[in-house]
């Protein structure tokens, strides 16, 4: 019984570890699409903010 209770836990981390590898890059590369527009946009307002 307890061993069929350390396969089932096992198994159960096997796939979390491998849903966290398989969505990773997924959130990085949103994650850094983020960034990108946020960065473009501030960087955007401080050249327009010393012409004036």
């Amino acid at each position: 019984m307890f061993s069929a209770i350390l396969t089932w836990a096992g198994a159960m981390l096997g796939i979390a570890i491998l849903l966290a590898m398989a969505f990773g890059p997924v959130v990085a590369d949103f994650d850094l699409a983020k960034f990108k527009r946020h960065f473009r946009r501030r960087t955007h307002r401080e050249s327009h903010s010393e012409v004036g």
